[in-house]
This record gives C-alpha cells, sequence and structure tokens, in this order.
C-alpha cells in the first residue's frame, strides 16, 4: 500500500516538473463563454469575459442580388459552346426547365453532387461591348471574416475582376483586391501577392495576377481573397501565435476593420477567352459561370454576446453584458452607469468584457473586478482562433435549427441586488430564500447561500469535540517518516528539473 502511495506520488511530481518544462499550447481560451459563477469572499458572484460567436459559413444568411437583373442565362433559351473547344456546343441553358436552369441560388447549394450545380450568365453576344455582372452579398449585419474568401468558377477564372467591401450596408464601397491578367493593363497597378505584403502594408490593396493567368481553367478554378495569409503577418506562418494578432486587433481600429463587412460585390469584367483574342464568330464560348461561393466569418457581437440568432432572416447578437443591439452596440436601460465600450481580447486568455455597469450599483452582489476593464491580469501569450461551438440559428422557412455549445446561463439575467431566486441561485444546505434577497440557513450553516458550515467561526473549529465533525488525527510514525522520505525525493526531483524550465 505504501509502495503504491509512493509511486502514485513520484507520478505525480513527474508530471507537474514536465509541465513546468511544456510551452504554452497552441489553443488558449476561445472567447466562448461570456460568464461564470465564482465564489468570492462576498459569496456567489459573476466573473465576466470577453466573448464571441462561433466562426460558420456565412452564405447561408446572405441576400444575393445580380446587376444587371436579367444577366442570368436561360430567358431566352441559350446553347453554349465548351472554352476549349469551339466545336463542342452542346449546353443548354433554359430558365423554365428545372435540370437546364442555373440560377443564382446554385452558387450556395451543396456541393460535390454530379453534374456540378453552377449559376451562368448569359454569353458575350454583345462584344465588343463589356461583359459587365455585379454580384452582391448581403447580410444586414456586421460581419467578421475569419478565413478565406473562395469563389470556383466553371467557366474560366475571369481575366479581369474586382473584389469590394462595405461597412455600411452598400451606401459605400471599397476595393478589397484586384485581379488581372496583366495588372497593368487592366488597372495601371504592379502585380503583387499577398506574400509581398508586411505588417506595415497589410491594408494596401493590390492587384494579382495569381488567379487569372494561364489556360488550365479545368483544374485551376478557384479565385480567393486571403484572409489567413494576412493573419498569418501577426500570428505567425501557422496561426500559432494569434496572441499577436488578438492584440493588434485591439489597439488598431483600421485593422479590425478591414476584416469586418456588412456585404460584399464581385465585380466581374472580363470572362476568360483562353487567348489573346476574342473569337467573334463564335461568342457562345464567353461567358461567367459561378459553381461555389465560401465566405466564413462570424456575427460582429463587440466581444459581448457568444451566440447569434437567425430569425426572420436577420441575424442578431444574442448580447450578454447587460448591452442590447443588433451589434450588442450600446447598454441596456438601467444599466448606463458609465458609457458603454466594446470588449477586450485582452488579458489572454478571458480579455476583458467591459460589462455595462447598473446605474445604482446594489450592495449586495458585485461584478467581478476584472470583468469591469481594471484588472491587468497576465495570462498565457498564445491563443488559437476562435472556433468556440455557440452560434445558435433558428430558420423557421429554411428549417435549420442548431446551436453546438451555449455557455452555462446560471440566470436569466445578473443582477447587483438577488441573492437567490430558488431556481437556478437556490441556497445551499437546507436554507430557504427569502423573498429573493437572502437565504435563511440552518442552525448549521451560514454564508450567502447557507454554503459555509458554522462550525468553521467557532472555538476550535469543524474540528472541535462540538462540531459533530471528526477530530484531526496526526499521522502515525511510521506515515510520518514514510512522508518526509517522499518529500525529500520530490525536492531532489524539483532540483533536477528546475534548469530546464529556465
Amino acid at each position: 500500500m505504501r509502495f503504491h502511495f509512493a509511486l502514485t506520488l513520484q507520478a505525480l511530481w513527474t508530471g507537474v516538473c514536465q509541465a513546468a518544462m511544456q510551452h504554452y499550447p497552441a489553443a488558449w481560451g476561445h472567447y466562448d463563454v461570456c460568464k461564470s459563477q465564482i465564489f468570492s469572499d462576498e459569496g456567489l458572484t459573476w466573473d465576466y469575459m470577453a466573448c464571441q460567436p462561433e466562426a460558420a459559413d456565412m452564405t447561408q444568411y446572405l441576400k444575393v442580388t445580380l446587376d444587371p437583373p436579367n444577366i442570368t442565362c436561360g430567358d431566352p433559351p441559350e446553347t453554349y459552346c465548351a472554352l476549349e473547344n469551339p466545336y463542342m456546343c452542346n449546353n443548354e441553358c433554359d430558365a423554365t426547365t428545372e435540370e437546364l436552369a442555373h440560377p443564382p441560388e446554385l452558387m450556395f447549394d451543396i456541393e460535390g453532387r454530379n453534374p456540378t450545380t453552377f449559376w451562368q450568365s448569359t454569353s458575350w453576344k454583345k462584344y465588343p461591348k463589356a461583359l459587365l455582372v455585379n454580384i452582391t452579398l448581403s447580410w444586414n449585419k456586421t460581419i467578421e471574416l475569419t478565413d478565406d474568401i473562395v469563389l470556383t468558377f466553371e467557366s474560366g477564372r475571369p481575366e479581369q475582376m474586382v473584389l469590394e467591401k462595405s461597412l455600411d450596408y452598400g451606401r459605400t464601397w471599397q476595393p478589397y483586391q484586384f485581379y488581372a491578367t496583366d495588372c497593368l493593363d487592366a488597372f495601371t497597378m504592379e502585380p503583387k501577392t499577398v506574400q509581398d505584403l508586411t505588417q506595415h502594408t497589410l491594408l494596401d490593396i493590390i492587384c494579382t495576377e495569381d488567379y487569372s493567368r494561364g489556360y488550365v481553367w479545368k483544374y485551376d478554378k478557384t479565385v480567393r481573397f486571403e484572409i489567413k495569409d494576412r493573419f498569418a503577418l501577426f500570428a505567425g506562418p501557422r496561426l500559432h501565435n494569434m496572441a499577436s494578432l488578438y492584440g493588434q486587433l485591439d489597439t488598431t481600429k483600421n485593422l479590425r476593420d478591414f476584416f469586418t463587412i456588412t456585404d460584399l460585390r464581385i465585380r466581374l469584367l472580363r470572362p476568360a477567352t483562353g487567348a489573346t483574342m476574342v473569337d467573334e464568330n463564335n461568342l457562345s464560348r464567353y461567358f461567367y459561370a459561378i459553381s461555389d461561393i465560401k465566405v466564413q466569418g462570424r456575427c460582429k457581437c463587440n466581444l459581448h454576446a457568444n451566440s447569434c440568432v437567425y430569425d426572420k432572416e436577420k441575424l442578431s447578437c444574442e448580447c450578454e453584458h447587460n448591452t442590447t443591439g443588433p451589434d450588442c452596440g450600446r447598454c441596456k436601460k438601467n444599466y448606463q452607469g458609465r458609457a458603454w465600450s466594446a470588449g477586450s481580447y485582452l488579458p489572454i486568455p478571458k480579455g476583458t468584457a467591459n460589462i455595462c455597469i447598473p446605474n445604482n450599483i446594489g450592495p449586495v452582489i458585485r461584478p467581478n473586478v476584472s470583468s469591469l476593464g481594471v484588472a491587468n491580469r497576465k495570462e498565457a501569450p498564445q491563443v488559437a482562433l476562435s472556433t468556440a461551438p455557440s452560434v445558435h440559428v433558428a430558420n423557421s422557412k429554411r428549417g435549420r435549427s442548431w446551436n453546438s455549445y451555449v455557455a452555462p446561463q446560471m440566470t436569466p439575467k445578473p443582477s447587483y441586488s438577488r441573492v437567490c431566486d430558488n431556481e437556478l441561485l437556490r441556497c445551499q444546505n437546507g436554507g430557504v430564500c427569502v423573498n429573493n434577497v437572502r437565504c435563511s440557513c440552518p442552525s448549521d450553516y451560514s454564508g450567502l447561500l447557507c454554503e459555509k458550515p458554522r462550525c468553521e467561526s467557532e472555538l476550535g473549529g469543524c474540528g472541535g469535540p462540538n462540531s459533530g465533525q471528526a477530530p484531526l488525527t496526526p499521522p502515525s510514525s511510521p506515515r510520518l517518516l514514510l512522508l518526509l522520505l517522499l518529500l525529500g525525493s520530490a525536492l531532489r526531483r524539483e532540483a533536477s528539473c528546475w534548469p530546464a524550465v529556465l
């Protein structure tokens, strides 16, 4: 028995020593919990943390608009030729036949079908007039991008294209990136790639030829806007040091705005031609066709919510921290004891909630000081990009309803004068909640929620003769000798592993 106990203690000490020598893990907090309950000197209280929804496929919740409206093929029906073979003209588009129609919704349907489904434009029958198409994706909600934007073309990648963003619901637009086979000729811009960017030039708008050049369209179908490569300028090649990126996002508004959108617009300016000259005798070879658009992101909730609801064709944050609004952008009524502020990613890993406080804070329960943006706790310097499974979607029309994780809700609303409610904040050890204000405790217990044995405050403590608990007995001499030997062995092991920690 003693030998087993010694081995257990030895294994425990070895684990502690090894843990001290390890680096911080790649994944720290995911900002998936907005609050938790803790015990303090005042009893049970709330600890508030910065939180955000899960990253998800945002194409499920958008509205798509095409300009011009009649640019989709099939009305009237039209026959198309293959780009690589002008004599293979057996592709028909007919809007009145489901199997032959190519409406815009097919850019967002489930991939992997055979044959592939895609949206398709009319052909370039009005050449030399430019074949121009604007595809606008609108969310009616601020979205934070978390992964690359990826477009998959079935007609050959366009020779000229612009990706634009809006932060004000489509009222104004700014370019995200230009794409061309010849950037100088198309946009009078020097060609660059995302690898040419640095931390200081990350916000520069570039023109790239990576996704337009080369007539190998059967194999190179995708056009990207590289979000993660831009993240990596601060977080490292494998995004292991997200703390650095989070710190920049906290302190640099322009950087955070760069990855924030309400709308995206894809401007198709010139289709793939596959040659230097356009074949004017066979213009049915030239058109746009997109089979898939990927936009990965999360609702922007200013770090005041860990879930986002899609209801009645609209996204909105389920706000915590006494905030309200679609983006949790203001304090609730009667919680305006100080000006609203967005949450902060720092300090890692819990961040700072910056909660809204009541106009008059009650005297009984107060929020944890760290949640008010006062504390400056030193935490581990590395986190992984948040993938906290916490989005809740309710969409009766489309039949979607999923909720992978929702942080524990200990009480419907945090209260600063309520101690108990007999439902979620129950009095313990047989105590009775009186008027939702205090717990009436049995004679053997005390404390805010009757959580403390009364004997703790009595003479002799809970081990006294009248406490009802068995008194503590000193260990026997042989057991004491064994403990001393184990302690000496542990100290020698500490000496051996300590230099590795330094």
